[in-house]
């Protein structure tokens, strides 16, 4: 496996592959990875024939009070496991090389109403810092492919429709969300979890499926059924952003019974913030 630490070098071997002929699939990451990142290797693996995986953790999606500095960089240990999973490539980029004229100066793209919502609302700029760095990445890498996990629910929303709008060549691949036994949506976050806090963490995948199971039995109240999940989660120790029951497509909330439908929801617990979503 090649490790690429600068954008010479990583364009010398992208074009090698498609000198060769070769089909490339792309799986951007922050590092720190988990099942649910090596998942995305794996399907990436199983519909392209070279698979480049970057670990950045990019600082213009974190604001101010979130925990760049903190956040876990664990290099060694991400390309012990990406090359157990056969990963053909790793790129691995530095801030400076990322946004040489530094955050301000730098070109952002941003895409409207879908990252306004939800996370956007409780996070502002994050969006836009996700979509300027895949968009850079996709400049960088030109895959034919892109995978993503469904976790990030309103992430993969808000690139498919970058990929859409600025008419980038690449198929965009969401892959289903992986939990541990106790149904809690992997996450790098969850490293953050005392014990005690880890034991409560599935109450929110627990909360999202009894309200699946309500809307199912035919209760179409959606602004009820959101506050009542909220009070469920605050009860088991949550402090809820938000759960809103929405339209799979526009994000907007649902107010339809017929519309296809995604549960999206954000709670701190402790200092943590976890999110998690479950389509209807």
């Amino acid at each position: 496996m090649n490790i690429i630490a600068n954008i010479d070098e990583l364009r010398a071997q992208i074009n090698s592959w498609r000198r060769a002929g070769q089909k490339i699939a792309f799986v951007p990451t922050m590092g720190n990875l988990h099942q649910g990142h090596l998942q995305l290797v794996d399907v990436a693996k199983s519909r392209a024939d070279k698979v480049i995986v970057s670990i950045f953790v990019n600082p213009m999606q974190f604001g101010q009070n979130e925990d760049l500095a903190n956040y876990p960089r664990t290099l060694d240990a991400d390309v012990a496991g990406l090359s157990q999973h056969a990963a053909d490539a790793v790129f691995t980029p530095t801030p400076q090389l990322m946004y040489p004229r530094g955050l301000e100066a730098q070109t952002f793209v941003e895409v409207p109403q879908l990252g306004d919502l939800h996370c956007g609302a409780n996070r502002p700029g994050h969006f836009r810092g996700v979509s300027t760095i895949v968009c850079k990445l996709f400049n960088l890498v030109q895959p034919d492919i892109a995978c993503f996990g469904k976790k990030d629910f309103q992430q993969l929303a808000i690139i498919r429709q970058m990929v859409i709008d600025l008419s980038l060549p690449i198929e965009i691949i969401g892959v289903a969300t992986e939990r541990a036994s106790d149904g809690l949506a992997l996450s790098s976050r969850n490293g953050y979890l005392s014990d005690d806090e880890r034991a409560k963490a599935p109450a929110l995948y627990q909360v999202l499926q009894q309200l699946k199971a309500q809307i199912a039995g035919g209760n179409h109240d959606y602004r009820m059924l959101e506050q009542q999940a909220k009070a469920q989660l605050a009860a088991a120790g949550f402090a809820p952003d938000y759960i809103n029951i929405s339209n799979q497509q526009s994000l907007v909330l649902a107010t339809t019974a017929t519309e296809p439908k995604v549960i999206l929801a954000a709670a701190r617990l402790g200092t943590t913030r976890l999110i998690d979503n479950l389509e209807l």
